[in-house]
């Protein structure tokens, strides 16, 4: 039998496009784009009409879609 890997289960890498799981967080909802992983820690853009913003967070509050 074959097993289905899921989103959730690959590393989260540049380019990868992932949702901000964080309830204590006013980009939580919002998705970007991995720009660069240090550590821990991603910088992730967020686009949003005539706006762009660049921000680093913990791996762990983001989720890959």
């Amino acid at each position: 039998m074959q097993q289905r890997t899921s989103m959730a289960d690959l590393p989260i890498l540049p380019g990868s496009t992932v949702v901000v799981r964080d309830g204590t967080s006013i980009y939580n909802g919002y998705k970007g784009f991995v720009q660069r992983i240090s550590g821990a820690r991603a910088a992730v853009l967020f686009e949003g009409g005539n706006w762009d913003k660049l921000i680093t967070m913990p791996l762990k509050r983001l989720e890959q879609v």
